[in-house]
């Protein structure tokens, strides 16, 4: 098992907040912890869901996102996670082109756990179904947070470019 920290940073200042976890792969089964510690009051935080399904755009709130590439080829997965509960993972054939719903999975095992200046969110995946066991993978970690004014903030391990762009392949820095 190889596990690693990582810390998130913020595209533009945002104060109050601290955005860290960890992440590790052994075999098949990739885990990924977030951290997010602050004011939680200030955010807009869905409340978990009764029953939490697959859906698009929740990029367009707080949400926490994970990249993964083989290394050498250039299409990639797209992973997002909902407070609420809710999730979706894409395929993508190149950078931002051919975007889908990947098929293998069907769900997305992932807890989260909130307190008044904490939410924890952790994802336990297999990714059997997508990468074999030996491949190496180039990893990156980002996340989307909704203050009460309603606009966004761009958090990910490093920000290459003008603009946030969390589908660069620099951005993938971890490797795992």
């Amino acid at each position: 098992m190889n596990g690693q920290n990582f810390a998130l940073h913020p595209f533009t200042s945002f104060a109050s907040f601290v955005l860290n976890g960890t992440i590790s792969r052994h075999q098949t089964c990739l885990n990924i912890t977030y951290n997010l510690t602050g004011p939680l009051e200030d955010l807009i935080i869905a409340p978990q869901a009764v029953k939490p399904a697959r859906q698009w755009v929740l990029w367009e709130r707080t949400c926490f996102e994970f990249f993964l590439a083989r290394q050498n080829t250039a299409s990639y997965w797209e992973g997002n996670l909902s407070p609420a509960g809710h999730w979706n993972v894409f395929r993508l054939s190149d950078y931002r082109q051919g975007i889908q719903e990947e098929p293998a999975f069907q769900a997305l095992p992932f807890s989260v756990q909130q307190k008044p200046e904490r939410l924890m969110l952790s994802l336990n995946v297999d990714l059997t179904d997508i990468v074999p066991r030996d491949q190496p993978l180039e990893v990156g970690i980002s996340a989307i947070l909704q203050p009460r004014d309603g606009r966004l903030s761009f958090w990910a391990l490093t920000h290459k470019g003008d603009e946030p762009d969390f589908h660069n392949r620099q951005g993938f820095v971890i490797k795992i």
